[in-house]
């Protein structure tokens, strides 16, 4: 090789490896750098990483003290190389630990954030339900008449709110009370409370609206703390203040609930409910973290390790977003604590094993958008494996005759192939990591909406079977003719419901024939689209005639109803029974659930406004429910796939795909029901959650290189051959002769031009030498002369640099591999030259016992075909075979 050439690429290099490019590869700040020795000792996985990185660098190290005790004219540029490489290599060393050790945490956080995210929000949404329980059953009319003294019938008092426990489940105690504190009436039979002197009597009394109350009462001597809906009661003729209405919440068994149906199930984290003192008030395992303690709180998501009882934790905490405006009670929080020395015990996901190389691939080709850091690396990886590459082409044909620059070359050759491994290896590692968090992140997602949605809608099946037994709606169908005013008296009721439960669009009630009689609607401007003497479906009247109890209830599909301006909903019927005859049923009441907006809050609060990511509620054909993507609306189909649509029902299942023309993690679960709801009180409708986030558009599908499949056997010490510059095509190997190879460059370094031309010349490249002025060279794609369509540029393109003369041209090709040496035996003629310096590919080498066939390039067939203006390409036979 030419010493001014040598000397320009050894300064190259040595200016690569300078401060100030160093610095340029730095991804995280220095603070978060030093937090490596807090979390590393806990990352079993990164540690034998960062150790096997570390016994290379030594290798590197002790080559370079070898090549300096043999010193030899002829080692001074290989001191360089190697001084360039082992400072790029520890660079490298730092960024792939500190970004395994980011995204490690950062997944754990993810984790653990979600879940904590996840326990105040559903606390919040079911307790909102209540805020609307306590005001409307505050004004039942038989339940005021009896509190006002005005009828005395206790017994049917008593069994009245025995009927409404057993639809409202959610509620442990349900209490009357005068004036005075004294109990009127309850329902826990294992609780005798005479009267109350409890502070939240007067408090009740006082206000207009319910009263929350969450702390030890006199009420419920039972508990330690009990959380109580109160709202005070009226006379139904004065409106005079004559008691107090008390529903006790069952909240242990809530609790108990939202953390079986969440917590980790190998039981690494902890679920908690904290109150505004960072107190805990509920606890998943109340041995580990106790009720009543008081915890440390990370409410802005650091990766800082915080101590409690003695151990070291990561801690994600969240409060309140509120639902409907309402908030929840005062500064409640909720959490998500996993100790530190098993946050990171997570033994990967074998999802990505399994996943088909080119989406492999193509979803790496978008390391930039979806993962800077694993991006980064992979770029300072490449700028490794060239300097390598490079040193071994400089060496090439050089030491033949001296031992010691020999055995050197021979160990830089090994390393290097060994640190290409590792890099491969390492970067899969990081790249697996950011993947798994994307799977966990969608599959939660899944579960959270689906639960969602189920504790939702229980509370719709709760609603219509209690208002069916509203006095006045049974009195009032009950008769065979009714009058205006009563027909006003049964709207004004409905409309008040109405008022407090916004999720209905409309109430009504319907006779035994189907004929509505009454009913509200909620149209803005106060237009009423609701025509009361219309009927309703045959087949719905048929199945609420059918209905045996009043606990059971009936739903029709989801499907466009004329109820819901024509579009799709679920409308919850229940039968009206006479009140005299109760197997009777006159009637019923039918609510229309507002799904579009109701359901479309459920999916975007559940994907709290996470880029690049859509959510649905789907049936089991895949008819989707709901949408947050504006291409697919309800009433058209997701294709998710068959496995998916038959999967039992909880299921959680999470898998990398390529959805709308883009690579995406899918997270789906299917509805598993709440309480008895979908689970024992007969009724079936699956829905199942599906969440997709994007990485970005599928690219075409070109096989890449793989240097670990392709590890040359190298020539026993005593057999001597010929060396050749090998790079990847589309996946295949091709072999330049090292003695015509100057240097490879980061196909990054091309400079596209728009000079007329012929197709396979893709731009120019700037070659600056020690000394020389900076000149441009002519880059020909290599890919398009062998397949016969242009490559496209990736991270991994390189362009090869190559002599002729005094001439030299650029060759773009899709990735390097190695300097390899092969004896002259292995190296035959290939069957379709008919003349060998009239061939792209004269010869071919049988490498690995004839395991690997790497296809030998013709660089004079290249340049004379160049200079006559003519692309240099494969034979037809050729083509036709790669093709």
């Amino acid at each position: 090789m030419d010493k001014g050439i040598q000397a320009y690429f050894f300064g190259l290099l040595l200016a690569w490896s300078s401060a100030s490019q160093l610095d340029a590869w730095c991804t995280y700040p220095m603070a978060y750098t030093q937090k490596n020795d807090v979390f590393l000792p806990y990352m079993r996985d990164v540690v034998r990483s960062e150790q096997s990185l570390r016994e290379l660098n030594l290798m590197w190290r002790m080559i370079e003290s070898s090549a300096k005790m043999n010193y030899l004219a002829e080692t001074k540029s290989i001191l360089q190389t190697m001084a360039a490489t082992r400072a790029g290599f520890d660079q490298l060393e730092q960024e792939l630990v500190a970004s395994l050790v980011h995204e490690k945490c950062a997944n754990v956080l993810m984790e653990i954030g979600t879940k904590a995210h996840y326990v105040i929000d559903i606390v919040v949404r079911n307790l909102y339900e209540r805020t609307a329980d306590v005001g409307f059953l505050a004004t039942d009319r038989d339940l005021c008449e009896f509190v006002a003294g005005v009828q005395g019938d206790a017994e049917a008092i008593h069994h009245r709110l025995l009927a409404y426990r057993s639809k409202y489940t959610v509620y442990d105690e349900i209490m009357l009370l005068d004036r005075n504190g004294n109990v009127l009436m309850q329902i826990d039979e294992h609780s005798e409370v005479e009267g109350s002197i409890d502070p939240l009597i007067g408090q009740t009394l006082a206000s207009g609206r319910y009263v929350e109350t969450f702390r030890a009462t006199d009420l419920r001597p039972g508990k330690d703390k009990a959380l109580i809906y109160s709202q005070r009661m009226l006379h139904p003729e004065t409106g005079e203040v004559v008691g107090i209405l008390c529903l006790c919440f069952d909240f242990e068994q809530e609790m108990k609930g939202i953390f079986e149906s969440h917590r980790d199930p190998d039981e690494r984290s902890n679920m908690l409910l904290l109150d505004g003192e960072n107190r805990v008030i509920a606890s998943a395992d109340a041995l580990w973290v106790p009720v009543g303690s008081i915890v440390p709180v990370n409410r802005d998501g650091s990766a800082n390790l915080m101590m409690f009882g003695g151990r070291k934790y990561l801690v994600q905490t969240f409060g309140a977003d509120g639902y409907q405006g309402y908030m929840g009670p005062s500064g409640w929080q909720g959490q998500v604590m996993i100790p530190v020395e098993v946050a990171f015990l997570d033994g990967g996901d074998p999802t990505l094993m399994s996943l088909d190389p080119a989406i492999v691939a193509g979803l790496l080709s978008h390391a930039q958008t979806f993962s800077p850091p694993l991006y980064k690396i992979m770029q300072a990886a490449e700028t490794i494996q060239r300097v390598v590459w490079n040193g071994q082409v400089m060496a090439a044909g050089k030491g033949d005759n001296l031992v010691q620059l020999k055995s050197v070359l021979e160990q830089i050759s090994e390393t290097g192939n060994r640190s290409n491994e590792l890099f491969s290896q390492s970067i899969g590692n990081l790249y697996e990591t950011v993947l798994s968090s994307s799977l966990r992140g969608a599959e939660f997602m899944s579960h959270l909406l689906v639960d969602l949605l189920d504790r939702n809608l229980y509370e719709r099946a709760n609603d219509c079977r209690w208002w069916a037994l509203t006095p006045a709606l049974r009195n009032a169908l009950a008769v065979p003719a009714r009058t205006g005013d009563m027909v006003r008296h049964i709207t004004g009721i409905l409309t008040y419901i109405n008022s407090l439960y916004t999720v209905y669009t409309r109430i009504f009630v319907y006779d035994r024939s189907g004929r509505i009689i009454a009913g509200t609607s909620l149209v803005q401007g106060g237009e009423d689209r609701f025509i009361v003497g219309t009927t309703i479906e045959h087949d719905t009247l048929d199945a609420v005639l059918s209905l045996a109890t009043e606990q059971d209830y009936h739903v029709s599909p989801f499907a466009a109803s004329p109820l819901y301006g024509g579009s799709p909903t679920y409308v919850y019927h229940a039968a009206i029974r006479h009140p005299d005859t109760p197997h009777t049923i006159v009637g019923g009441i039918g609510i229309v659930f507002d799904a579009a907006p109701e359901f479309s809050a459920m999916l975007h609060g559940g994907l709290n406004g996470k880029s690049g990511t859509t959510a649905f509620f789907i049936d089991r054909c895949g008819c989707i429910i709901a949408s947050t993507d504006p291409s697919r609306p309800v009433g058209t189909f997701l294709d998710v796939g068959s496995d998916i649509l038959r999967q039992e029902n909880g299921c959680s299942t999470s898998t990398i795909m390529i959805h709308d023309d883009r690579y995406a993690s899918m997270g789906c679960t299917v509805s598993n029901g709440y309480r008895e709801f979908k689970v024992s009180d007969g009724y079936q409708e699956d829905v199942i959650a599906v969440v997709f986030e994007s990485f970005g558009e599928v690219r075409e599908s070109r096989a890449s290189g793989n240097r670990a499949a392709t590890v040359i056997e190298q020539n026993s010490p005593d057999r001597s051959g010929r060396q050749f510059a090998t790079c990847f095509i589309e996946g295949d190997l091709y072999a330049l002769p090292a003695e015509q190879v100057l240097e490879a460059l980061p196909g990054a370094d091309l400079i596209p031009n728009s000079m007329s031309g012929f197709i396979g010349r893709v731009g120019m490249v700037a070659l600056e030498r020690q000394g020389e002025e900076k000149k441009f060279i002519w880059v020909f794609d290599l890919g398009y002369m062998a397949r016969g369509r242009l490559s496209e540029i990736t991270h991994t393109s390189q362009v090869v640099v190559v002599r002729h003369g005094q001439k030299s041209i650029g060759l773009l090709v899709d990735e390097l591999h190695g300097v390899p040496e092969f004896p002259d035996e292995l190296i035959s003629p290939t069957p379709f030259a008919l003349a060998a310096d009239d061939a792209l590919v004269p010869q071919v080498i049988k490498g690995n016992q004839d395991g690997l066939l790497i296809q030998v390039l013709n660089l004079d067939y290249i340049y004379r075909s160049l200079e006559a203006g003519e692309m240099p390409c494969m034979p037809e036979a050729v083509m036709e075979a790669a093709a």
